[in-house]
């Protein structure tokens, strides 16, 4: 991970994040969504404090990570859900863990108690990764959509901060 750096996930970005966003689609395991979205309706969907790419040392992105507010309710003003993608030739070098650190950091900074994910049973790897960074498994939601035809169960799991009370 020496040559990985962590930084914002700005605009000049966006064609390599939606690269890898297409990629995780298409490997059926990571959402429900079938092809990324336009640049704008990403930008917009994202919290701007709350979303970072992991560069190699030539500029290419390796992998993002982002959080979208789940509600506008005050009540969940706390509470943000977040999606986790790395470029499939940067797997199992800890891109993921880094950046989904720099999430953590950045979330509990701003206030932020609760960090939550719905993850694929069949995605074990990041089920895993989640785990290791101490988020629990709330439940299954069984047969919560249809993907390509099929039911399909999904995991929340959520992070609860020590530091936010």
């Amino acid at each position: 991970m020496s040559a990985v750096r962590i930084g914002a996930l700005l605009p000049e970005h966006g064609e390599q994040v939606l690269a890898i966003y297409q990629a995780g689609i298409d490997e059926g395991d990571a959402t429900f969504e079938t092809r990324a979205p336009q640049w704008s309706a990403f930008d917009e969907g994202k919290l701007p404090g709350h979303r970072f790419v992991a560069l190699d040392g030539d500029g290419r992105v390796l992998g993002w990570i982002a959080a979208s507010a789940v509600s506008d309710r005050c009540a969940y003003a706390g509470v943000v859900e977040h999606s986790v993608y790395v470029h499939p030739d940067a797997r199992g070098r800890g891109v993921a863990r880094t950046l989904l650190d720099a999430l953590i950091a950045s979330t509990e900074a701003a206030g932020i108690w609760t960090i939550q994910s719905g993850i694929f049973p069949e995605n074990t790897a990041s089920l895993r990764l989640h785990e290791r960074a101490g988020f629990r498994t709330v439940g299954t939601r069984e047969r919560l959509g249809r993907h390509h035809g099929t039911w399909r169960d999904v995991v929340l799991l959520e992070r609860r901060s020590r530091l936010v009370t």
